[in-house]
């Protein structure tokens, strides 16, 4: 054999073992954004549940007192804005996205809150079997988005660390694959909350 084809033979040789490398590293990012995509899926879905209980626990509250019209009226509008806010595809969580949802969102648990505390001043609704469920559902709601926020950060920190590993940022940049956003504190939420009897 001509030294010339030895050297033909050996580069392609090579071509094949850097292509196969370079395939197994795109399936595994893609694999690793796929995980992703799921993790904000979950999200999403325990934000719906908490949308979906509201509805009932306005009904509930309407149904059982002559409640303040504007709490139940600023849980509504703050429903309404958290559900505005949508990013249509994962590749659009980008930190600035992800904190718009976040403070949506943060306006819709605060009005929650708010509309919790003040039932207290109506025992009679608050006793009532249906309006304790709805909040004993609610709470567990807000404990699985927590869960599920966690969940979120976790594997985006797993993403972007690999993406941003060599060779893998080279195969990410060629596939498109930037970093994801995550979800922080809420604004003052260092702050030791006042607890006043």
């Amino acid at each position: 054999m001509k030294k010339s084809s030895i050297v033909l033979i050996v580069v392609l040789i090579l071509v094949v073992i850097v292509g196969f490398a370079g395939c197994g590293k795109y399936n595994s990012l893609q694999k690793a954004d796929e995980s992703v995509n799921e993790a904000w899926s979950k999200v999403q879905t325990q934000y719906q549940r908490r949308t979906d209980l509201i509805d009932n626990l306005v009904a509930t509250v309407k149904g059982a007192a002559d409640f303040e019209k504007s709490t139940l009226t600023e849980v509504i509008n703050a429903r309404a804005k958290a559900t505005s806010v949508t990013i249509q595809n994962t590749g659009e969580l980008t930190q600035g996205k992800i904190d718009e949802f976040q403070a949506a969102q943060g306006e819709l648990r605060s009005s929650l809150g708010r509309l919790l505390v003040s039932v207290e001043q109506y025992p009679q609704l608050g006793a009532t079997a249906q309006f304790g469920e709805l909040r004993a559902q609610i709470e567990g709601t807000e404990n699985r988005i927590a869960n599920a926020r966690n969940d979120f950060n976790t594997v985006v920190g797993s993403f972007n660390a690999t993406i941003r590993t060599f060779p893998n940022n080279l195969v990410a940049g060629f596939a498109g694959l930037q970093q994801r956003g995550y979800f922080k504190a809420d604004a003052g939420a260092e702050k030791a909350p006042k607890v006043q009897f």
